[in-house]
């Protein structure tokens, strides 16, 4: 069992690109991706404050991480996390597949 576990919700192909990621962030939310493996990439969305308080322990980078998506778990590691230049929030959160 994975010590981080992250709640997310699929988003919809009406719901891509940048101004769809604007919006996602503006309202708490952020934009993220599950890729690798043998199936095809999941497009997510995150809840800003549940990831931004498992980003401060260390372990979060290198500990298998699980995402629920509705019904569906899936164990993956962070490959990539983009953070505002200034801010330093997250923006967007790439997952590969455990």
């Amino acid at each position: 069992m994975a010590n981080f576990v992250l709640d997310a919700q699929i988003r919809a192909d009406n719901e891509q690109g940048k101004g769809a990621s604007r919006r996602l962030r503006h309202s708490a939310s952020l934009p993220a991706i599950i890729y690798g493996g043998d199936a095809a990439p999941v497009t997510i969305t995150l809840e800003l404050r549940q990831l931004v308080r498992l980003l401060q322990e260390d372990a979060f980078f290198t500990d298998v991480i699980e995402i629920k998506i509705g019904d569906q778990v899936e164990t993956v590691k962070i490959q990539a996390l983009q953070r505002h230049p200034s801010k330093e929030t997250p923006m967007h959160a790439d997952f590969k597949r455990a």
